[in-house]
């Protein structure tokens, strides 16, 4: 009886645990960026509370997207090019939406990874599974044609965020605390 109440005890304490991934992403990941993931619902909700600031339009927009109902990733392939744009939430302004700029994701039997072809403010990176509904990306900021450098070179370049997918040609990835600009940066694709 005793060995039961513990068993279903153990059971309820790690269903309410967070889900982390495991694996290669825990050996990679830097601790200034897991630290990033572990303050990220805090970080979220203070940057969306500062963006409640900027332009009712966009507001607008940003309210819209993330209204959209999260789907799984594992039914879809998102390989091929989508159109992306970079939402900047909190910091410096309260809410900047950039325009549309050209994104390719490519599956290199690894695992999805995404590189930003066009616009000054680009990224390059990889995907892991953290969840059915949710991913982490772990990649690297970099500027017009400079040569991306490697994840793991420090915070000015170093970029992770959770990426979640709201249907077959929408899907988003939120950057908390990035090293420039903004509390979160929300880097937006479709097709």
């Amino acid at each position: 009886m005793i060995l039961r109440s513990l068993l279903a005890a153990t059971g309820l304490l790690c269903c309410t645990l967070p889900a982390l991934a495991d694996g290669e992403v825990q050996k990679l990941i830097t601790p200034a960026d897991k630290a990033r993931l572990d303050k990220y619902g805090e970080t979220r909700k203070a940057a969306l509370a500062e963006a409640k600031a900027g332009d009712p339009a966009e507001v607008k927009q940003l309210d819209a997207l993330l209204a959209k109902p999260l789907v799984a990733f594992s039914d879809k392939d998102l390989t091929g090019t989508w159109r992306c744009r970079t939402i900047k939430a909190g910091g410096l302004s309260p809410l900047v939406i950039y325009g549309w700029f050209k994104c390719k994701v490519t599956d290199d039997g690894s695992g999805w990874r995404l590189e930003k072809t066009s616009g000054s403010q680009r990224t390059k990176g990889r995907f892991f599974d953290d969840g059915e509904k949710r991913s982490i990306y772990l990649g690297s900021a970099y500027v017009n044609s400079d040569p991306a450098k490697p994840y793991g070179n420090g915070p000015r370049t170093d970029q992770v965020g959770y990426a979640f997918r709201n249907s077959a040609s929408e899907w988003r990835i939120e950057f908390p605390a990035p090293y420039y600009e903004s509390k979160l940066d929300i880097l937006e694709f479709k097709r």
